[in-house]
């Protein structure tokens, strides 16, 4: 936070103006069990993002094994992968934010920043999400669709649930961002 101040103290003095946040990255969000607040923008801007829709109790839900694996392999080449737990589809995620923190964190070594319940179908959406799906042109229909953000925070695609992490055309697109600067 200091250094953002800096920064803008910085731009200021030289009579320059900040560019604004990109709007799918313009969101403050929780942490999974906390009550900090995490300024997206802030924090990921410049980054490639990866953001997913998750669930403890869905089909899909060995996909945090690849989402990890995937943070785990590009995360120091810049990418970064958001977990956002809804019980949008079918009461999938029932639980507390503290027992889908430890069930993540036990059953899959999820080290990746996951965030607060969040309402991801069309209808009920968050801002968040409505502003991802209005970018991608689909909203998600089931537990682990993914988004992927450049690193000016501008959505350049959106996979379906039933595609892995690992799939050749999720790791190829993530590639391809990270290659350029």
């Amino acid at each position: 936070m200091k250094s953002l101040l800096v920064f803008l103290l910085l731009i200021a003095s030289f009579g320059l103006q900040a560019a604004p946040c990109p709007e799918a990255l313009d969101h403050n969000r929780k942490p999974l069990a906390s009550d900090a607040e995490v300024n997206l923008c802030e924090q990921y801007l410049g980054k490639v993002v990866l953001i997913v829709n998750t669930a403890s109790k869905c089909g899909f839900t060995n996909q945090y094994d690849g989402l990890e694996a995937l943070y785990r392999k590009y995360k120091d080449q810049g990418l970064v992968v958001l977990g956002f737990p809804s019980n949008d589809f079918s009461n999938q995620e029932p639980g507390t934010e503290k027992q889908i923190q430890e069930f993540c964190r036990s059953t899959f070594g999820v080290k990746f920043p996951m965030f607060a319940k969040t309402n991801v179908a069309r209808g009920t959406q968050d801002p968040l999400y409505q502003t991802l799906a209005l970018q991608a042109g689909e909203y998600p229909q089931w537990n682990f669709h993914k988004y992927l953000l450049d690193r000016h925070g501008k959505v350049v695609k959106s996979f379906p649930s039933r595609l892995e992490p690992g799939d050749t055309k999720v790791i190829k697109s993530i590639e391809g961002l990270l290659a350029q600067r």
